[in-house]
């Protein structure tokens, strides 16, 4: 292949993900993830991951991309935004992906449509892939890191100067050969707003988060019930949290998404401004049914709820008493 097929190959897939609203592409050389594998080992040593025993699991496949496409050459990431237009509030805050629908399948289907495409505009039959969106053992913001997209910041997420942190992150694992890019330098400094802001403590040193006591990880992954620890520090989120992304100067720079499935339906809007007054399970199924806001279940949204009235209640009868 001539060097400026090569080079055209990839711009030929930066044109289709462009065209289809994604805000950035990055290419990088599928190898082992060397640095990972020991921050990998440290949080799971310190048990970071709480319940979520997944993150247990799979632990090669999440450094060697490899073991997850035979023979791939190339790991490409995407970002595709989320900000909303107007923020929903309510006596209860939900976070701001979960406005619209599951982004898994929305993503998917996009990826899968440009890729297509870009096979086909470069005579590519042959080629071995796989598309994820969050859905397999991948170290998504360190892959997206590693291609120039951003940098990892304090809070966890992969920050971008020009784009902030409010998207979601895919990637194409492939046999097919692409020029590569080059990392780029944290801009964090000496900025500690998340660090300050996170009412739980969950950020426990520089892009080192304790899973176990993010909000997120509270409202969304553990099914039991909520440690007292978390009681009157939850900020009133019932699924998910983006105080860490709130704060954080670079979201200064988010814009709103163009993305119709992510629009929050009315039902949604008046159930949270309403504060989730008519919810029970035949509302939950016809508010939720195609939301990442069913991954909690009805019980653990009820669950999230029942907890800061309790907290709300608790917190206005002391206030009384002291009257």
């Amino acid at each position: 292949m001539k060097k400026s097929e090569f080079f055209a190959r990839k711009e030929s897939l930066r044109l289709l993900a462009d065209k289809a609203g994604f805000l950035s592409v990055g290419f990088s050389p599928a190898g082992f993830l060397e640095d990972d594998a020991i921050r990998l080992e440290n949080f799971l040593n310190q048990n970071y991951q709480g319940e979520m025993g997944y993150l247990e699991r799979n632990f090669d496949k999440r450094l060697d991309p490899t073991l997850l496409v035979p023979d791939a050459k190339t790991v490409i990431s995407l970002l595709y935004n989320y900000f909303p237009e107007k923020i929903i509030e309510g006596d209860f805050k939900v976070a701001k992906y979960a406005y619209g629908e599951d982004y898994h399948h929305v993503i998917k289907d996009k990826i899968k449509t440009i890729w297509d495409e870009f096979l086909t505009q470069n005579h590519i039959s042959d080629s071995i892939y796989r598309i994820f969106t969050d859905s397999a053992p991948v170290l998504e913001k360190s892959w997206a890191a590693k291609s120039g997209l951003g940098w990892v910041g304090k809070n966890g997420n992969l920050l971008s100067k020009k784009r902030g942190s409010f998207f979601f992150i895919a990637e194409i694992i492939t046999d097919i050969d692409f020029p590569t890019d080059f990392p780029t330098i944290s801009y964090c400094g000496s900025c500690t707003r998340c660090i300050d802001a996170c009412p739980t403590g969950a950020i426990v040193a520089d892009a080192v988060i304790d899973g176990s006591r993010c909000i997120s990880y509270a409202t969304i992954e553990l099914k039991n019930e909520i440690p007292q620890e978390f009681q009157g520090k939850m900020d009133n989120w019932v699924y998910g949290c983006d105080i860490c992304q709130d704060v954080c100067p670079w979201n200064r720079h988010s814009i709103p998404h163009n993305e119709s499935k992510f629009t929050p339906s009315e039902d949604f809007i008046d159930l949270v401004e309403n504060n989730f007054e008519e919810i029970n399970r035949e509302v939950f199924k016809k508010v939720f049914s195609k939301s990442a806001v069913t991954r909690t279940r009805y019980e653990g949204l009820e669950r999230n709820i029942n907890l800061i009235k309790h907290v709300k209640m608790t917190e206005n009868n002391n206030l009384i008493n002291k009257i």
